[in-house]
């Protein structure tokens, strides 16, 4: 069994992920032991702005979690006769906790989805906070009721979010798979393109150079906006009041009232 890789560098504000396994670009249990490491830096830095993720083997992002781990794994817990109920939760792995990290971040997160992504693959790109995908013949969604299982690392959770409750049980319940066009369409990614790293790339370096406090804000406020109740407006007008006592913004607001400026100009 070829083992699985984690690869982070960092230039400056931006920093890369990149997973390799030439096992068919399978995620295994080095894979995700790297990428907790991996995130734990990111986290721990913060002049790390954007991080881009992708895969280093032709046509594929993570295609899915490795089965040769996955199905040695439930033969053991079925022979131990292991049994689970929700009063007794499952402590997170590794990867659970990279996910949780990835959102609760003030670091940006992009998956350029180099290629196939299925299963646990696809599910830390939906943990990213942007998603573009790479034109071609490629596979995207959770297809695991087809193995009688369901997505275990936040698929049900953060699929509904994105695309809506009837379209994520559509999905997961069928396990049908989206094409490029079709993960643009279901607003699932930003944009299909030929080339997703250097586009991911490009749009960290953009994304970068954007005032860091009112990036972190933004983050914050859109992802918590599923749940928003009277706090999280609350919390909107606190937080945009926030931004406007920073000198960032105060210049920019001096700048765009004088004429020296438009409102999409770039800071």
């Amino acid at each position: 069994m070829s083992g699985g890789q984690t690869v982070l560098t960092v230039n400056g504000a931006i920093a890369e992920i990149v997973f390799h396994n030439a096992d068919q670009g399978f995620m295994d249990r080095a894979m995700e032991a790297d990428l907790l490491k991996a995130i734990e830096q990111i986290a721990g830095d913060p002049s790390i702005r954007v991080c881009v993720l992708s895969g280093a083997e032709p046509g594929v992002f993570i295609r899915h979690y490795d089965l040769k781990v996955l199905a040695p794994q439930a033969a053991q817990m079925a022979a131990r006769e292991m049994v689970f109920t929700t009063d007794r939760p499952v402590p997170e792995a590794p990867i659970h906790i990279a996910m949780r990290l990835m959102e609760g971040s003030e670091t940006i997160f992009i998956a350029a989805m180099t290629g196939t992504a299925m299963g646990g693959g696809f599910e830390l790109a939906l943990a990213c906070d942007l998603r573009i995908v790479q034109a071609g013949d490629h596979e995207y969604g959770l297809p695991e009721i087809n193995l009688g299982i369901l997505p275990g690392a936040g698929g049900t959770q953060r699929l509904p979010q994105i695309v809506g409750q009837s379209r994520a049980l559509h999905m997961t319940l069928t396990g049908d798979t989206l094409s490029p066009d079709e993960m643009v369409a279901a607003g699932l990614a930003s944009a299909s393109v030929a080339d997703a790293r250097a586009e991911a790339l490009a749009l960290a370096q953009r994304m970068a150079g954007k005032p860091a406090r009112a990036a972190s804000h933004i983050k914050r406020l859109v992802r918590q906006a599923m749940s928003a109740g009277p706090e999280t407006f609350a919390d909107e007008r606190t937080l945009f009041c926030d931004l406007m006592v920073q000198p960032d913004a105060n210049r920019l607001l001096t700048e765009g009232a004088e004429g020296a400026r438009r409102i999409t100009d770039e800071p």
